[in-house]
Parts: structure tokens; C-alpha cells; sequence
């Protein structure tokens, strides 16, 4: 017999995939749930991260895994923030403190990290879409297997979503879809598809449902059919009455609660053995469940630094500087009190992108419209065309999908939309999903478009200032994630001249032209060369379109070689450089140009001083460039 004084093997440790969870009774997966809860609080403690979804999903996560057959079954995360339970329960357990660190585990869902990752995620309302994509492929001999989608309630609000749902209703394949309802994205979510599922199971009719969910295992299976029919009815009539999802042909049960495994077994096992069409489950969860300090905050415990677990304090490192968001929010705030045309938009960004400063100092005057990217764009080319000011804030990551938007409703017609880009350049640990790589290729190319980007702080708020001065057409400006350089602030922000850099410092040989916030690491590399007797010109370009003609021809011609930098891919800054020149016929002259961009791969996530370095970008890497174009030996002591 077990000694009883012994203590027993954790539950946890008994689960290296999923398969294993199959020996395990309904009594254990509970247990489960408990120590899986408490392990991904210690793992994200260590490594910092997307905390909040995680903990709202660890009982779905459980049932899931318990239920279905992953990774023959394709369980597809939408964004992928609550994945992390997913990961420890998936193989990953003993590499789960190296999330979101180079060379560890990626913070979201990822192909190549593991089997049981069928699709790759870190934007929202992909899901079903992929999920669809999955079940028509085995219906016609592809991968076999069922195919499950979790969706956030928050990632419901974009049109991608309502797509797939009106698709797969048509072609009416066997489909799940699990909408994780917990009234939270980032932000609280908006809009009236909010309100709706409010609705569904608001006030005392939830409770009711509750009670029968419980009993739903004695009504589903005889028939399937009959039995489906009849909860779905009573469910039906317990809140609203007809649903939006079984207008557009799903299989609707619920709402059950998602925290509690006896409702979500027997509905799941239900739904797997019976069902023949699409079918939408949704359940209601509480993101950040479990852990009181996530609980306790405004955003639930989204995302987070290293902290102690104890009192969920984070353990962040101390700055003098401030951020680049914060900068800008501030200097979108001293506009805003100047003119009162000035809006700011952000698609459920308020903190991340620093708006909910001017939320609060003007709620009439700033719009979260949800995951909806796209709709940002139009409503603030709508609100341009109307006379107003638009100050469209959306990092650089999530601004690529809304780019029809960009391009045929704010460019062709030369609407005054001001784009605020955060998260330009490489971000760190979020990776390469979260990489503001292209806005300057992408924007550049527009007819019309101006296209700034800071070399510091001090640099934003003067651009803020452009762009609020700016009223010939779209302008679009952008600023990396973190802390500034320390630079000194100025008290008010200044229009630029439209279309002209400025030289910081005179040189020889060889002139570095700068784009965006790398002139700091620009600028060490020229003390550098200097310290060898080779002291470069050194310029900040501020705009990459238009291009100041002046500046880069004068660089040309009194320069042997010339190099730009910046923080952004091929085809952007450097290639309408080289375009001026070529076109100027300034290489026929036996001008060396060389360009620094981020290289033509997705770089994983590391620390952002890491990305650059696998980038070349370093100052170090600067100095190196310099002196491979002029075909200088590194040899011996700098002068």
C-alpha cells in the first residue's frame, strides 16, 4: 500500500504531452488545472510576459488537451498570448523559463517550435480562418484530424473573424470554435459586439445557465441531435433569444463557464462525438484567474515584467529617461490644448501606445475602436475628409493590416491623416512578429506621403509638431519601443521644414547618413573612427520621403564613400537613396555607397542589443563598414 505520509507525485509531473493526460480522471485534471496555473505564475515570474490570458484559460487549456487529440487535432490559439499553459503541457515544460529570451521559447505559437503549434500567431483574428483552412484540407486528403480555434472576445471585433465565421457557416465542414469571452483583449474590448455578448449572459439569467450547463452531459448524447437541440433552445431562451452565430450557420452552445471543468468536460467530449458542422462554444473566463495581483489590475495582468510572485511586484530597471511612447503622448496632449480639431485614434492600444494620457484629458476627443485596424485608418481618413485632425496611433507591427486602407482611402485622396508609428525597429522579446521592419518601405512608396522618423526625443516632439502642422496630405512619423538617449527636452515642439535633414557634424572621406533613432550608435562609431584619424560627417536625414535632394547630393559629391542607416528592411530609406543617385549620375563618378538595413531574414527574439547585433548594426559594426568601404586594414592602436 502508499505510505500516506509520503507525498504524492504532482499531478504535472506525471504529463510530458498530452497523450499522457488520457489516463487521468476528471478528479486529476482538476488537480491539474491547479498545479498548471501555479506553474506558469512561477515560469512567467522568471522570464516576464503575457501573464493574464494564460491563467483566463488554464481549465479550457486542461479540456482541451484532455479532450482532443493534438496534435493529430489542430488547436489553434488565436494571437497566441494565453498559450503559455499550452506550451508546459505540450513537451515544453523544462525549457518554459526561457520564453521570450534568444534562443528559448518563442512567446507565441510557432511552427517550428513544436508539433502541437499547427499554426504560428501573435496578431489577433486569424484563427478561424486557419482553423477553416485546416478542415477543408482534410476533407480533401490533406493532414487528418479535427480542427479547434480559441478566439478571444476582444479579437472578435475584427472583420477577418466575421469572414471565416460567414465562410465556414457556408461550406458547413465539421469546425470548433472556442470564443473565450472574458470581456478583456489588452484593453477592455468596445464596440457593440462587446455589448452583445454582454448580453448573452449578463445578470441573473448566467447563473441559470450555469446550473444547467451542469447537466448538459444527460442532455447532449440521445440523439446528439434532439438533445443539442434542446439546450441550445433553453440556453437560447435563458438570455436573448437567437444568436448572431446561428444566423451565420454555427452550432451555438453556451455560454458555459470556462473555469470550471465540469461543464467544460462533458460539453467538449459532447460536441467532439457529435458534432458534423461548424460549432461555436463560447465560454466565459476571467483573464488573469487565480492570481490575485493579476486579478487586482486595471489590465488584468496583460503582460509583465520579471516579479515576486508573493505580491506581484515587477522587478523593473530603473531610467532617467523617458520612453519614446510617453514622449509622444506628451507632446500629442500640448497639440491637443493648442487645437481642438486634434483627435487621436487607436485600434485597443489606449496604454500601449500612451493615448490613454489624452483619454483622459479629452474622452470626447479620442476613439479606441478595437482590433480593427483597418477601420482606424478609414474612420480617421472619415474624420480628415470631415475637417478634423486624425492622429492615427498604431505600432508599426499592426499598422501593415490595414494597409489597403493606407493606400486606396488616406493616400489617393492626399487626406491629412497623421500616423504615429511606435514599435518601429526590432522590439525584442515579442520577435520577429512584432518587428516594425517595413513601415518605411511600405509608406515610402506612396505618392503624397511624408515620412519621418526621430533620431531622439527631442526629435519627436518636434515632429508631433509637423504632423500637426501638416495639412497637405498624409504624414506619417515613427519611434522605436523603450527609453530615450537622455537628450536635453525641449518646451515646445517645433514644425520642421518638410522634406530637410540636418548635418550634426563635419567630417572627411566618408559621410554616415542616419534614418531614425540608430544616429545614437552612429555616433559612436564616428568618435571611434575619429580616435583612428578618420573623423566621418555625420547627418540625420529626419525624412525619408521626400528625400532632401540638397543635403544627400552635397554628401555625394564632397564625400568618397557614403553609407546610410536605419532601422527598417530593404526597399525602404537607402533604396530611394540609391534610386536619387543613380538617377543623378553620381555613381559614374566613382561614389562608394553602401546602405546598413536590417537583412532579409526574421530575426527571433533576444534582447533588442542582441537583434541589432545579429542585424550588423552595431556601433562597432558601423566603424567596421566604414572601414571595409574605404578599404582601410584594422591594424595596431587608434591614433
Amino acid at each position: 500500500m502508499p505510505d500516506p505520509s509520503r507525498p504524492s507525485t504532482p499531478t504535472l509531473d506525471r504529463v510530458s504531452i498530452p497523450a499522457d493526460m488520457k489516463a487521468l480522471t476528471d478528479r486529476e485534471l482538476h488537480v491539474l488545472a491547479n498545479e498548471l496555473r501555479a506553474e506558469t505564475i512561477s515560469a512567467v515570474s522568471v522570464t516576464g510576459g503575457h501573464l493574464g490570458a494564460g491563467l483566463g484559460v488554464v481549465e479550457l487549456t486542461v479540456a482541451l488537451h484532455a479532450v482532443f487529440d493534438t496534435p493529430r487535432d489542430k488547436l489553434i490559439w488565436d494571437v497566441g498570448h494565453q498559450c503559455y499553459p499550452h506550451k508546459i503541457l505540450t513537451g515544453r515544460r523544462d525549457r518554459i523559463r526561457t520564453l521570450r529570451t534568444e534562443g528559448g521559447l518563442s512567446g507565441f505559437t510557432k511552427r517550428s517550435e513544436s508539433p502541437y503549434d499547427p499554426f504560428g500567431a501573435a496578431h489577433s483574428s486569424t484563427s478561424i480562418s486557419a482553423a477553416l483552412g485546416f478542415a477543408m484540407a482534410a476533407d480533401l486528403g490533406g493532414d487528418p484530424g479535427d480542427a479547434i480555434a480559441v478566439i478571444g472576445d476582444g479579437s472578435m471585433s475584427a472583420g477577418m473573424a466575421f469572414e471565416a465565421l460567414n465562410n465556414a457557416g457556408h461550406l458547413k465542414k465539421r469546425l470548433f470554435v472556442i470564443l473565450n469571452d472574458n470581456e478583456m483583449s489588452i484593453a477592455p474590448p468596445v464596440g457593440a459586439l462587446s455589448s452583445y455578448l454582454s448580453r448573452l449572459y449578463a445578470g441573473a439569467p448566467f447563473q441559470e445557465i450555469k446550473q444547467a450547463a451542469k447537466g448538459m452531459v444527460s442532455l447532449l448524447p440521445e440523439p446528439f441531435q434532439e438533445g443539442a437541440r434542446r439546450a441550445k433552445e433553453m440556453l437560447k431562451g435563458l438570455t436573448v433569444g437567437g444568436t448572431l452565430f446561428e444566423e451565420l450557420g454555427f452550432s451555438y452552445i453556451g455560454p458555459i463557464d470556462g473555469h470550471d471543468l465540469d461543464q467544460l468536460l462533458p460539453v467538449l467530449r459532447t460536441a467532439r462525438a457529435r458534432a458534423t458542422g461548424p460549432t461555436l462554444i463560447h465560454v466565459i473566463t476571467k483573464k488573469g484567474k487565480g492570481y490575485a495581483p493579476a486579478e487586482a489590475a486595471a489590465d488584468k495582468g496583460h503582460a509583465r515584467a520579471k516579479f515576486d510572485v508573493l505580491t506581484g511586484v515587477q522587478k523593473k530597471a530603473p531610467s532617467n529617461a523617458p520612453s519614446y511612447t510617453k514622449v509622444f503622448a506628451e507632446a500629442l496632449l500640448r497639440e491637443a490644448e493648442a487645437d481642438s480639431k486634434i483627435v487621436a485614434i487607436t485600434a485597443a492600444m489606449p496604454d500601449g501606445t500612451g493615448l490613454d494620457l489624452f483619454a483622459t484629458r479629452f474622452p470626447k476627443r479620442m476613439f479606441d475602436v478595437g482590433i480593427a485596424e483597418q477601420h482606424a485608418v478609414t474612420f480617421s481618413a472619415g474624420l480628415a475628409a470631415g475637417g478634423m485632425k486624425p492622429f492615427c496611433t498604431i505600432y508599426s507591427t499592426f499598422l501593415q493590416r490595414g494597409y489597403d486602407q493606407v493606400v486606396h482611402d488616406v493616400a489617393i485622396q492626399r487626406l491629412p491623416v497623421r500616423f504615429a508609428i511606435d514599435r518601429a525597429g526590432l522590439v525584442g522579446a515579442d520577435g520577429a512578429t512584432h518587428a516594425g521592419a517595413f513601415d518605411t518601405a511600405f509608406l515610402s512608396n506612396l505618392p503624397g506621403f511624408v515620412v519621418m522618423a526621430a533620431a531622439d526625443e527631442a526629435e519627436l516632439v518636434h515632429m508631433v509638431a509637423t504632423a500637426a502642422a501638416h495639412n497637405s496630405g498624409p504624414i506619417a512619423f515613427r519611434y522605436p519601443r523603450g527609453e530615450g538617449v537622455g537628450v536635453e527636452m525641449p518646451a515646445k515642439g517645433i514644425p520642421l521644414e518638410i522634406g530637410k535633414g540636418r548635418i550634426l557634424r563635419e567630417g572627411k572621406r566618408v559621410a554616415l547618413l542616419s534614418f531614425g533613432t540608430h544616429l545614437s550608435e552612429v555616433l559612436k562609431a564616428a568618435e571611434s573612427l575619429g580616435q583612428r584619424g578618420l573623423p566621418p560627417t555625420v547627418a540625420d536625414a529626419r525624412f525619408a520621403k521626400p528625400l532632401d535632394r540638397d543635403l544627400i547630393l552635397h554628401l555625394a559629391r564632397t564625400h568618397e564613400a557614403l553609407i546610410t542607416i536605419e532601422e527598417g528592411a530593404i526597399g525602404g530609406f537607402a533604396s530611394h537613396v540609391a534610386h536619387l543617385l543613380a538617377e543623378e549620375g553620381i555613381f559614374d563618378k566613382g561614389l562608394k555607397f553602401r546602405s546598413m538595413v536590417l537583412p532579409d531574414s526574421f530575426i527571433d527574439q533576444a534582447s533588442p542589443e542582441a537583434m541589432y547585433r545579429v542585424a550588423g548594426m552595431e556601433a562597432s559594426q558601423i566603424e567596421a563598414k566604414v572601414l571595409e568601404t574605404l578599404g582601410v586594414a584594422v591594424v595596431g592602436k587608434r591614433a
